[in-house]
């Protein structure tokens, strides 16, 4: 999958309608052979997602995403998945607009001055012109059969947006077109026009790319994982502490006669950090990914399942900035033991040890942790988009 600044084209695409607060479900339409292995941001959304392989033709692809879509909304939004810097603005604006009016679309005005062309044939100089492509260029020349009013000429983007009934009218043509508003405009249907941007490019040639590249430094157009800010998240574990089992801490085994009771190897510390990358990344808890339901997380090593939320964040575009840990146990005393945690959390995050703080405190004979009943932590950690990072 083509990339532009460290993240690939559909994944901006994507993003910037899973973060829309108007948009409730999304359903994307992939090559077939990448179905049954789509990338992780695709499997991990924030929102319901849906993926279908898509068709030959463009508006083939979008009729199987328009089936397989739950049916609920009012209305359907079309994007090209090669338009990474779609704006939330604009995004609303085409919501908006079709859902009073029908049908709508995200255009531009044009810039330049626009000639219609047509071909005139060598050996019929005088006959009127035939519309491109009627025959080989290479039997005539190709000249200006008019120069039309720059003021009514719009260059179509995406978004467009449709009320379910009319986008389904449009798509039983069976027709080809270029796109859906103009199987909108041929069931009779009036599309509205809403002010699109000049950073929500289409990107099909190389020069594309360039330009691309270009709008992703500077962040106009840019989605929210691309923003050049931090995000911070927290995590907190508590578990039991009961003989015969283990204490794990930050992948480290601890001398000890009591160990933490939980479906994992209940490793508090590796638990909290989870949490906390995972909330950064607004992609919940260390429940919903590794459930204790799941008989694979059974006696799981807890640094595995932290490497594993490492590798989900990353897929979002987010890289670890520096993660902080306390400890909250009573006994064993674990400051001997605390540069090896370090070492260990840092492997799994995929970050250097500098990165990561544990600390150790007791609660003062208070509560059940006081008791030596149980052992929390607490940890925040501090995330940034790739490349961001100060």
């Amino acid at each position: 999958l083509l990339m532009v600044g460290d993240r690939p084209i559909l994944e901006r695409s994507v993003t910037a309608f899973v973060d829309h607060p108007s948009v409730h479900e999304v359903v994307v339409a992939i090559p077939h052979e990448l179905v049954s292995d789509p990338p992780g941001y695709l499997r991990h959304a924030t929102k319901p997602l849906q993926i279908v392989a898509g068709g030959s033709r463009r508006q083939d692809s979008v009729a199987n995403a328009f089936h397989a879509a739950s049916g609920q909304t009012e209305v359907v939004v079309i994007h090209d998945a090669v338009r990474p810097f779609v704006s939330a603005d604009v995004i609303a604006r085409t919501i908006a607009a079709a859902a009073e009016s029908g049908a709508a679309l995200a255009a531009m005005p044009a810039r330049d001055t626009v000639k219609r062309a047509e071909l005139v044939f060598r050996d019929a100089p005088d006959q009127p012109g035939a519309p491109l492509p009627a025959r080989s260029v290479s039997n005539g020349e190709v000249v200006v059969a008019q120069t039309l009013p720059r003021e009514t000429i719009f260059l179509a983007q995406t978004p467009q947006a449709f009320r379910r009934e009319v986008l389904r009218e449009a798509l039983a043509l069976g027709v080809d077109a270029t796109d859906e508003a103009a199987l909108a405009e041929r069931t009779g249907h009036r599309v509205r026009l809403v002010e699109g941007e000049a950073s929500n490019i289409k990107i099909t040639t190389p020069e594309d790319l360039v330009i691309a590249e270009a709008i992703a430094r500077s962040g106009r157009g840019a989605s929210r994982a691309d923003r050049a800010f931090s995000r911070a998240g927290t995590g907190y574990d508590l578990h039991r502490l009961v003989a015969g089992r283990p204490l794990v801490l930050g992948g480290v085994t601890v001398a000890s006669d009591v160990g933490a009771l939980g479906h994992s190897d209940a490793d508090v510390v590796c638990h909290a950090v989870t949490d906390a990358i995972l909330g950064g990344a607004s992609r919940g808890d260390i429940g919903r990914h590794f459930p204790d339901s799941d008989p694979r997380w059974k006696d799981a090593s807890s640094l595995d399942l932290l490497a594993r939320a490492a590798r989900l964040v990353r897929d979002d575009g987010l890289e670890i900035g520096n993660v902080d840990v306390t400890v909250i146990l009573e006994r064993p005393k674990i400051r001997n033991q605390i540069e090896a945690m370090r070492s260990a959390v840092a492997t799994a995050l995929g970050v250097g040890i500098a990165d990561v703080s544990i600390k150790a405190k007791t609660n003062e004979g208070f509560d059940a942790i006081g008791r030596g009943e149980a052992v929390a932590a607490h940890a925040i950690a501090m995330l940034w988009p790739f490349g961001m990072q100060p």
